[in-house]
C-alpha cells in the first residue's frame, strides 16, 4: 500500500513539472514572438523613412 501512494505521488509530481516547463516554453515562445514583432514594426518605419527620404524631391516642388 505504501508503494502505490509513493508511486502516485511521484507521478504527480513528474506531472507538475512537466506543466511547469511546457509553460516555460510557452512563455519563451510567446516572448521570441514579441521580438520578432518588434523588430519587424521598426524595420517597416525604417524603410518607409528611407524610402520618404528618397522620394522628398518629387514631393518638394508641390
Amino acid at each position: 500500500m505504501g508503494q502505490c501512494s509513493s508511486t502516485t505521488k511521484m507521478r504527480r509530481k513528474r506531472k507538475r513539472e512537466n506543466k511547469g516547463g511546457c509553460r516555460e516554453s510557452t512563455e519563451r515562445s510567446r516572448g521570441c514572438l514579441m521580438m520578432v514583432k518588434e523588430k519587424r514594426s521598426r524595420f517597416y518605419i525604417a524603410r518607409r523613412c528611407i524610402l520618404m527620404l528618397l522620394c522628398w524631391h518629387k514631393y518638394a516642388n508641390s
